[in-house]
């Protein structure tokens, strides 16, 4: 058996090479690699050995040869291809081990010219690996270091490899290099082309949208069905997810996570990780229905839980600091479907140990945790694609502008904060009452503004809170001022909104006139 290696990351290369000459795998390679092995006394022989013919451009011609090709694509059960590899001198090639040069690592980095890009665009590695996958029943051909200790444990027990590894690799190959053609795609097509500035040390200028989209994403799992149980569903994953995103998770017990688990699932998620304190997030078909800081776990459920303890039920919960026990005791008692925090103490493990339908989802957050956010949206339309910048904006003490002759007092101003970033989170038309470092009262998704603020007020007065000094955020601006006078008769004292409508003055006059405070943000956060 004959087994060529060339790779570009020389992770564990050389043990499994050490493991494949153990069981008599004769050793081919290339450049760096067979240098790499030769060092650690392996025996190994340079490709150019077998072709008869040199590297040559740099590095550019190597494994571009017949008795390269040749020897991967060959059918052994074809006694004319046999026949063709006897008659010029081929020997057989049973294993490739082949990753490809960093391009997508190369074009990440700050100042990457386009010379630096280019010549990280593979050329032998994904022919051979094309060759290797098409002919999968013969030759078994690893992409991945990954893929190292499954092909090494069926060498040793069989001393070959089954057809359905080698399929299974075969898969693995073509999947990687489209995802690998599809990132030089999306580089070259975002490149903003200016061909009297080409040099070595060019950097070119990148449009965020380039003219071809090539999206790859990898199956994490199927679901028991989508939205509704006539409808199939499936959760995939980026190539490479962010620290601490939903996908991220280890489930710790509890059912399979359904389609509607994981859209609430990650609603709940990216809320409480816009908080830099203790936060918890408790959310309902999508929307927030209590959000609230406090100094521990335990403190900011309880208040969340205070908002609308009715929607809650059956609910998704989120922290953003790990979950002890005392938190989990008060959760626990009541109906949750999924459980989500950084960690969990091992007395919140044994209190929902006995709760085995309740879902339990650790994901671990990196430093500065708030800034790890997806950059793009992209949403299903007919036939197409709506893709987007995420709304990633975050709104600063200063950037608020009073335009009411009252001032919010300190504690008023940050109320205001806190309602706004909750409002960030809620379907629109939405608004949001706070006080306190927690939600009040939520009014989502209606058509009306006015609408939203009534069902606000109802919410609150059906959980027996008082909306008295409370501060109110309306993701969009107020078209009249209808929509101000029932948040103020509710008993808001304070309220922040984007501004922009050409009613603006008349809202102010309003704010005004009944003696409440109001600040612009500048910015909306609509919310589909």
């Amino acid at each position: 058996m004959n087994a060529l290696l060339s790779v570009s990351d020389k992770t564990g290369i050389v043990e499994f090479a050490q493991a494949l000459h153990a069981l008599g795998i004769k050793l081919l390679s290339t450049g760096g690699t067979a240098k790499l092995l030769a060092e650690h006394g392996l025996p190994v022989t340079e490709v150019a050995e077998v072709t008869q013919f040199p590297e040559m451009l740099d590095g550019r011609v190597k494994t571009l040869h017949p008795k390269v090709h040749g020897g991967l694509l060959a059918r052994r059960d074809l006694p004319a291809h046999m026949a063709a590899l006897q008659t010029h001198g081929i020997d057989t090639i049973d294993l490739l081990v082949v990753n490809l040069y960093p391009f997508e690592a190369t074009v990440l980095k700050p100042g990457c010219t386009l010379a630096d890009a280019i010549e990280n665009i593979d050329i032998g590695g994904p022919a051979m690996v094309r060759s290797a996958a098409k002919n999968w029943a013969d030759v078994g051909v690893l992409t991945d270091a990954s893929q190292y200790p499954a092909v090494l444990a069926e060498l040793q027990a069989d001393g070959k490899l089954s057809d359905a590894l080698r399929f299974g690799l075969a898969v693995a190959a073509f999947n990687r290099i489209a995802a690998y053609d599809g990132a030089i795609g999306d580089y070259l097509s975002a490149i903003h082309f200016e061909a009297d500035k080409l040099s070595d040390s060019y950097v070119p200028e990148r449009v965020l949208f380039p003219s071809q989209g090539n999206m790859h994403a990898t199956k994490l799992q199927d679901l028991r069905y989508g939205e509704n149980s006539h409808q199939q569903a499936a959760l995939y994953c980026d190539p490479q997810p962010l620290p601490g995103s939903l996908v991220t998770g280890v489930q710790l017990q509890g059912k399979e996570l359904s389609y509607n688990n994981i859209a609430d699932a990650d609603a709940a998620w990216e809320c409480v990780k816009s908080f830099d304190s203790p936060a918890c997030v408790i959310v309902k078909h999508a929307n927030p229905c209590g959000v609230a800081v406090g100094g521990d776990a335990l403190e900011c459920y309880s208040k969340a839980f205070k908002t609308d303890p009715t929607s809650a039920f059956g609910g998704i919960i989120a922290f953003n600091r790990p979950v002890d026990g005392a938190a989990a005791l008060a959760v626990s008692k009541q109906f949750v479907e999924v459980l989500m925090a950084p960690a969990f103490t091992a007395e919140a493990l044994e209190i929902f140990r006995s709760k085995v339908n309740v879902r339990l989802l650790q994901i671990a957050l990196p430093d500065n945790y708030h800034l790890a956010r997806n950059a793009i949206e992209i949403k299903r339309v007919g036939s197409g694609l709506l893709v987007q910048t995420a709304d990633n904006h975050e709104l600063a003490l200063a950037d608020l502008k009073v335009v009411t002759i009252k001032q919010p007092s300190p504690e008023e101003l940050q109320d205001l904060l806190f309602a706004w970033k909750v409002a960030k989170y809620v379907k629109s038309n939405a608004i949001v009452f706070c006080k306190g470092g927690m939600t009040m009262g939520v009014g989502a998704g209606q058509m009306s503004r006015l609408d939203s603020a009534r069902i606000a007020s109802i919410k609150a007065q059906h959980a027996s809170l008082s909306l008295a000094g409370t501060a109110v955020a309306s993701d969009a601006f107020f078209p009249f001022r209808d929509g101000l006078d029932v948040v103020v008769d509710a008993g808001a004292t304070c309220v922040i909104q984007p501004g922009g409508s050409m009613r603006d003055q008349e809202v102010i006059d309003a704010a005004n006139e009944r003696g409440v405070a109001m600040v612009f943000s500048g910015v909306r956060h609509f919310r589909h």
